[in-house]
């Protein structure tokens, strides 16, 4: 029997009067009880310390240290603080009662005893404390989870940055020797249709395990900082570099088209990051979007302060299932139709977040999605 629920309590009674002990004792003792008696305040206090009871019975008026006392030593000491005390009092007496409470005490009974009430009381004590027990336990356990598992998380952000890093210098290496042998190819050198081919593969699957290694070097470098120092941001610049630099090759391949606002409202940012969730959300529009895909980029003013920046794409809409999802790392839009690794929208999410604003998507009014980001903007721009 050694769980809390059926494991036999103990009851400390420490009353100076032996006929009230031997009352108490008798009538205790036959309700499944294990009981212990003091019949002063030091020896209360002895006993109390090492036996460690569920409960107490403390007689307010004894001589030598009163109850009272013995309640404010118990109450000060970290191994019985939480041991329930209930006092007994005579009826004829006049006790502070307040005081009693005031010093950590959960009840008081009278004198002489009432064997149902007593046995009521100390019931009901007896079950708040195994709930408290309970919750106190509850709460330590996720507490502790709670560290474990930010340690966890800084162990993998660390693992993620070694990895990435060890990673991406035989790639490079791998995807310079491959383009070499591509250009060579292409400059008359003798080269078989399938070599060709098999280079082209070769290059294509090295970029893909670039972007991989990039992702999670961001998603560790997001994850891990606190404190980004943001600044007014030139977007159409960046949507430029995603568009001329990081996307080209895309567009062409998907046969793409993207439209562009006349200007942008001015928002606070981290250049770089920006940059990222542009990258994402377009990417997504090229490979899930209509065929061909026909994008539509903006930004609106919201009533809270915040700009709202908008990707909406021609594709067929996502279900409300999917939507629930779509943030979720290693969670790919539509699997039979384009190849990834899932970790853009969760990356996006987090950088958003960390620059103070949030993401989202809706299904457009007549088709398509619209995926959209929140960022502070600039305080005194008209």
């Amino acid at each position: 029997m050694n769980s809390l629920n059926s494991r036999q309590e103990t009851l400390l009674i420490v009353d100076d009067i032996p006929a009230n002990v031997s009352l108490l004792l008798e009538f205790l003792t036959q309700a499944g009880f294990k009981v212990l008696v003091a019949k002063e305040g030091k020896a209360a206090l002895k006993k109390a310390s090492y036996a460690l009871p569920d409960l107490i019975l403390l007689d307010v008026m004894m001589p030598g240290i009163d109850g009272f006392k013995v309640c404010e030593v118990l109450k000060s000491q970290d191994s019985t603080e939480d041991i329930p005390i209930i006092f007994m009092t005579a009826l004829s007496e006049t006790v502070d009662k307040v005081k009693g409470f005031s010093l950590g005490a959960v009840d008081y009974i009278t004198k002489p005893i009432q064997h149902e009430e007593v046995l009521s009381r100390i019931t009901t004590h007896l079950k708040l404390r195994k709930l408290q027990q309970q919750v106190e336990a509850e709460l330590q356990f996720k507490k502790d989870y709670a560290i474990e598992l930010e340690k966890r998380n800084t162990e993998l952000n660390a693992f993620a940055r070694t990895v990435a890093h060890d990673l991406k210098n035989p790639l490079n290496g791998l995807l310079g020797l491959s383009n070499r042998l591509v250009t060579n190819c292409s400059s008359g050198h003798i080269c078989s249709e399938l070599d060709q081919k098999c280079l082209q593969l070769i290059v294509e699957s090295g970029n893909k395990m670039v972007d991989i290694v990039n992702a999670l070097l961001l998603l560790a470098r997001a994850s891990g900082q606190d404190n980004v120092k943001t600044k007014p941001l030139d977007m159409s610049s960046i949507i430029r570099q995603v568009i001329e630099k990081r996307l080209v090759y895309m567009i062409r391949d998907f046969q793409g088209d993207i439209s562009l606002p006349d200007s942008w409202p001015m928002a606070l940012g981290y250049g770089p990051w920006i940059e990222e969730v542009w990258a994402n959300y377009l990417s997504n529009g090229l490979k899930y979007g209509g065929q061909p895909p026909l994008l539509e980029i903006g930004a609106d003013r919201q009533d809270d302060g915040n700009i709202r920046f908008w990707v909406r794409d021609n594709g067929p809409g996502l279900t409300e299932e999917a939507i629930a999802r779509l943030f979720t790392p290693f969670t790919r839009l539509h699997k039979d139709r384009a190849e990834g690794h899932g970790l853009g929208l969760s990356i996006v999410q987090q950088i958003v977040e960390k620059l103070g604003g949030e993401v989202g998507v809706e299904n457009a009014e007549s088709q398509g999605s619209l995926f959209y980001f929140t960022l502070p903007a600039e305080q005194n721009i008209v």
